[in-house]
């Protein structure tokens, strides 16, 4: 009778399959930038975050597995064309677009996968750095394709809590996941995402721990989030996070997305009233100045992730081509 492969050998060879995948995400990249972009090297650099030497190998190797031919032969050259554009139109940093896939299953793995490359290249630093991130299910896709790794150097700071108003926990927290993958300190915000009143969330806010992690956030070197709709049956409202009159409200005072339980309205301005009053965890730049790259797609997200970087909430975005399309196509 066949043995069965071992559990480790099947578990590296799904890693390898990944990181491949990735490698080639980032060169079908650097080959548009340099054959059809016309940038250099030290131009494809900039964009992709990588050094001049990389950004010569990643051309490199698009040559050698031949994508490059008369044209890029890869399906993600339309997609690394409506990133440029939406890079140029919003004054991104970072800006990928992944295939839309034909359901959300897909959908959700090609932003993680995509998500993970840019999370990667920070935690693989021997620099010790801090990274912030939100919470949500996209990004915990992208951290379930991170690799393991030994980085205790690094510092992973949540910016939003992650208990409900009786107490419990979201299905969907990243930095403990995280930093059980990569060997690296965590630290979660130690409050409810919206507390009960106002008084409560002064209260919190006041406490050493909670003082500690706003401080380390603004260390940050980059942010991660996730983007929201406020909507009945939303994940800030189907996790337990805000009750029904709090979502009524928040729709009533014209809210369309939110970032950390953070809600702006259709031109992205952060509202004044609300649960914004008893949100409990870091509060959001506006407009950002440090990189923050929002990892969300799904065309019933458009209209938040459109907002959101219209009100510069963002300044890096990974997202789908029905989503790049629906934002560019906007009279």
């Amino acid at each position: 009778m066949r043995k069965s492969e071992p559990l480790g050998r099947r578990s590296r060879d799904t890693a390898g399959r990944h990181s491949r995948e990735r490698k080639l995400d980032l060169a079908a990249h650097a080959a548009w930038l340099y054959y059809i972009a016309d940038n250099n090297q030290e131009e494809i650099a900039a964009k992709l975050g990588v050094s001049r030497q990389a950004a010569q190998r990643l051309v490199a190797l698009a040559v050698s597995e031949k994508l490059i031919k008369f044209r890029l032969d890869y399906p993600l050259a339309h997609c690394i064309a409506l990133a440029e554009k939406l890079r140029d139109k919003f004054e991104l940093s970072t800006c990928e677009v992944v295939p839309s896939g034909e359901d959300g299953s897909s959908l959700l793995a090609g932003l993680g996968n995509c998500g993970a490359v840019h999370l990667e290249a920070y935690l693989t630093a021997k620099t010790p750095t801090v990274i912030a991130l939100s919470s949500g299910r996209t990004l915990r896709a992208a951290v379930e394709q991170i690799p393991s790794m030994n980085q205790p150097q690094h510092k992973i700071v949540s910016i939003v809590g992650n208990l409900s108003h009786d107490g419990r926990a979201g299905r969907h927290e990243v930095v403990m996941h995280l930093c059980e993958r990569i060997g690296a300190a965590a630290y979660p915000t130690p409050t409810p995402v919206v507390a009960t009143s106002v008084k409560e969330r002064e209260l919190l806010q006041t406490q050493k721990s909670f003082l500690a992690i706003e401080a380390l956030t603004a260390q940050a070197k980059v942010t991660f989030v996730g983007i929201g709709t406020v909507e009945w049956n939303a994940p800030l409202h189907e996790s337990g996070f805000i009750n029904d009159r709090e979502i009524t409200e928040l729709i009533e005072l014209g809210a369309v997305g939110e970032i950390a339980g953070w809600a702006y309205d259709q031109r992205g301005i952060l509202l004044t009233a609300g649960t914004n009053l008893k949100v409990a965890g870091v509060p959001l730049e506006q407009p950002v100045s440090r990189e923050t790259i929002a990892i969300a797609g799904g065309l019933h997200k458009a209209n938040a992730i459109r907002a959101a970087l219209t009100g510069k909430l963002i300044n890096g975005l990974i997202t789908d081509e029905l989503v790049a399309k629906e934002i560019l196509e906007e009279k």
